[in-house]
C-alpha cells in the first residue's frame, strides 16, 4: 500500500514537473514570437520611411520640410526597438528559467529511475529467495 502511494505522488511530481517545463517551453516561444513581430514591424517601418523621404525628395531629419509621417514612422520604430531590446533582456531570464525546470524535470527522472531499479532489484532477491525454498523443498521430499 505505502509502495503504491510513493509511486503515485513519484508520478505527480514528474507530471508537475512537465507541465512547468512546458510552461516555461511556451514563455519562452512567446517572447521569441514578439521579438520576431517587433523586428518585422520595424523593418517594414524601416522601408516605409525610406520611401516617404524619396517621395518627398527630404532626408534630412533636420529640414523643416521633412516629411511628419516619416518623423512619426521613426518614432513608432525606435520604440519597437527598445520594446524587442527590453524583449530580449525578459528572453534570457526565461531561458535561464527553462533551463532550471529541464534540470529539476531530469533530477526527479533520475530519482525515480534509480528507486524503480533498486526495487526491481529487491523484488528479484525476493523471487530468487522464494524459487530456492521451493526448490529445497523439493530436494528435501526427494
Amino acid at each position: 500500500m505505502e509502495y503504491r502511494i510513493l509511486m503515485k505522488s513519484r508520478d505527480t511530481l514528474i507530471r508537475l514537473k512537465r507541465f512547468q517545463l512546458d510552461e516555461k517551453r511556451r514563455r519562452v516561444a512567446q517572447i521569441e514570437g514578439m521579438i520576431a513581430e517587433f523586428n518585422r514591424m520595424a523593418a517594414d517601418l524601416d522601408r516605409e520611411v525610406a520611401a516617404e523621404e524619396q517621395r518627398s525628395g527630404i532626408a534630412d531629419l533636420a529640414h523643416f520640410a521633412y516629411p511628419t509621417y516619416a518623423k512619426a514612422a521613426r518614432n513608432r520604430r525606435d520604440n519597437l526597438k527598445r520594446s524587442a531590446d527590453d524583449l530580449r533582456s525578459q528572453l534570457e531570464d526565461a531561458q535561464a528559467e527553462l533551463g532550471e525546470a529541464f534540470e529539476a524535470l531530469k533530477k526527479v527522472e533520475i530519482l525515480e529511475s534509480r528507486e524503480r531499479s533498486a526495487e526491481r532489484a529487491v523484488e528479484a532477491i525476493r523471487d530468487q529467495a522464494a524459487m530456492d525454498q521451493l526448490g529445497l523443498g523439493r530436494a528435501a521430499r526427494a
